[in-house]
């Protein structure tokens, strides 16, 4: 037998036992979250890319392909804002490629020939025990980004990137065929950050006129017939025979065209510049910028010219 106080008792007991059970859970539920984020990424678009390694074609979700790209195409320990950056680079030159290759078996390969991509297993082994921070940093900069593309026109822009510049980035007239009116050659100072900034290579000269297929002649007779406008190599007559700047630059194993040949005794000295290409975004200067306090789109709208940030 027992009182309308004692049933009281007994109910105020289970409340605050159950209180004592499920705080910590409800806790640890709202404020703390697994070791990596994860989340689904969801589209209606797919990237079909081919695996060199493997001689497969992958089916990957475009933000997944992202996640993947960022990892193999830029430092992890760059700024978030850099990735950012990079993210939606990386997103709109893809976009460009799926429309041009509706009609073949593939979009994209997944070395420099496109865009680096690495999947997951690839950044586990990479990674190893720093992979969690790394890969929820990489996702942070895709989520926050989700969808986003840069704009020329109303049309997706082919935003090319590279590495490092020699301190300005090129005009694509100069570099590839086509004249493109938001890659146009814009001031990157902030380049001189990247290891890759200056570096110098010495041949010894009969490897050096070996590897360009030269006939050896003690006298070395050098004159640029014609450069870019921001000093470029583009043609170079070596003892009277003329070679391109990229030939010169593929045969020695240099990083960028922009680059100086000094005879000094029986050894050749080459003084370069850069690293890539030169057109579009240069990746250090990206980071440069973000060190500086600009963000993702500010960045995007100096290296790509009177473009827009927009959103599928």
């Amino acid at each position: 037998m027992f009182y309308l106080g004692d049933d009281i008792l007994i109910k105020k007991i289970l409340l605050f036992s159950c209180l004592i059970i499920f705080i910590p859970f409800i806790i640890v539920t709202i404020f703390i979250r697994d070791d990596e984020i994860t989340f689904n990424f969801s589209s209606n678009s797919v990237v079909r890319v081919y695996r060199e390694e493997t001689d497969t074609i992958d089916k990957v979700p475009i933000e997944e392909y992202i996640v993947g790209v960022l990892a193999g195409e830029m430092p992890v320990e760059f700024e978030l804002e850099a990735l950012k950056a990079q993210a939606v680079a990386a997103r709109s030159y893809v976009m460009t490629q799926i429309e041009r290759s509706i009609n073949k078996e593939y979009d994209v390969v997944d070395t420099v020939m496109n865009q680096v991509y690495l999947d997951n297993s690839k950044l586990v082994a990479a990674w190893k025990e720093s992979y969690t921070d790394n890969i929820n940093k990489i996702k942070l900069a895709v989520l926050s980004t989700k969808g986003e593309y840069i704009a020329y026109n109303g049309k997706v822009a082919e935003a090319l990137f590279f590495s490092t510049s020699p301190g300005v980035t090129e005009n694509s007239e100069d570099v590839f065929t086509n004249k493109v009116e938001y890659l146009r050659s814009v001031d990157s100072h902030w380049d001189e950050i990247s290891p890759s900034y200056s570096m110098t290579k010495t041949f010894d000269i009969k490897e050096f006129y070996n590897l360009l297929s030269l006939n050896y002649q003690d006298e070395l007779n050098i004159e640029i017939t014609s450069k870019t406008s921001t000093g470029r190599v583009k043609k170079i007559k070596i003892n009277g025979k003329e070679l391109t700047g990229s030939f010169v630059y593929s045969k020695l194993g240099l990083r960028s065209t922009y680059f100086e040949i000094i005879k000094d005794g029986t050894k050749i000295i080459i003084k370069n510049k850069g690293y890539g290409h030169g057109v579009g975004m240069s990746q250090y200067g990206a980071q440069g910028m973000a060190l500086d306090g600009y963000t993702y789109d500010q960045i995007l709208k100096h290296y790509y010219t009177d473009v827009e940030i927009k959103k599928f």
